[in-house]
C-alpha cells in the first residue's frame, strides 16, 4: 500500500458522523463546542416548531383608564358584533394610558372581524340608552363604523393569512362629551314637554308635567 492511499484512508476515516443531541454533527478532527451544538439544537426546534399564529390588536382612543377593555373575534356575520357568545374567541385587557392590547393565538388563516368596547364600569357586557346606542366606547377592525345601526362584518372584515398579524383599533364614544357619560350630558340639556330633546351629541327623554 502506497503512502498516498494510506494517507487518504486516514482522512476519510476522520469524517465520522455523530449523532449528539439530537443533531448530526460532522467531526472534522474538531469536537464542536457546547455553544455551537446548542444553536444547531435550537435551529432544529425552530424548524421542526414554526411560530404560532397569533392576531395582535392594539386599541387606542380610550378616554380613561377605568375598568377594561373587551374584545371578540367573529368568523362570521352571525353575532358580530353585539353577541360575544358567538364569537371565535374572546379577549380582555386593562387599560395603561389610554391603551389597551388584546391577542388571539392559534387561529387557522382564514377571514375575520374584531369588535371592542371600553367596558368602563367592568361589568362585562355593554351599557346602552334607551335606544339602543352604547354608552361606553365601541370600535372594530378597520375602524369600520356603523350608519344608523352598528358595522356591518364586511365592513370590519380582513383576511388572516397565518403566522402574526398587528391591528389598530381605535375606540369612538358615540354619546356623552368632554369624557362626560351619557346621563352628566343629558343634565346639562333642558327637557321639552312630551318630546325627545337632542342636543350636542345626547339624547334625552322628556320628563313631561
Amino acid at each position: 500500500m502506497t503512502f498516498t492511499r494510506i494517507l487518504l484512508l486516514a482522512t476519510a476515516s476522520a469524517a465520522v458522523s455523530l449523532h449528539v443531541g439530537g443533531t448530526l454533527a460532522i467531526i472534522t478532527g474538531e469536537t464542536p463546542s457546547e455553544e455551537t451544538l446548542a444553536l444547531r439544537r435550537g435551529g432544529l426546534m425552530q424548524a421542526q416548531h414554526p411560530p404560532e399564529n397569533l392576531i395582535h390588536v392594539e386599541i387606542g382612543g380610550l378616554r380613561n383608564d377605568k375598568g377594561q377593555v373587551l374584545c371578540a373575534i367573529y368568523s362570521s356575520a352571525d353575532g358580530f358584533p353585539k353577541q360575544g357568545d358567538k364569537a371565535l374567541a374572546r379577549a380582555n385587557s386593562p387599560i395603561s394610558d389610554g391603551h389597551a392590547v388584546c391577542d388571539f393565538p392559534g387561529l387557522k388563516t382564514g377571514v375575520y372581524a374584531i369588535s371592542v368596547f371600553h367596558d368602563e364600569n367592568s361589568n362585562g357586557k355593554l351599557d346602552t340608552n334607551f335606544m339602543g346606542i352604547p354608552r361606553e366606547g365601541v370600535g372594530a377592525s378597520n375602524n369600520a363604523k356603523g350608519h344608523f345601526g352598528p358595522p356591518k362584518f364586511d365592513a370590519a372584515a380582513f383576511r388572516f393569512s397565518g403566522s402574526r398579524l398587528e391591528l389598530k383599533i381605535t375606540v369612538n364614544y358615540l354619546l356623552g362629551i368632554a369624557g362626560r357619560t351619557a346621563d352628566e350630558s343629558c343634565r346639562r340639556t333642558s327637557w321639552n314637554t312630551k318630546s325627545i330633546t337632542c342636543r350636542r351629541n345626547c339624547c334625552c327623554v322628556s320628563r313631561g308635567k
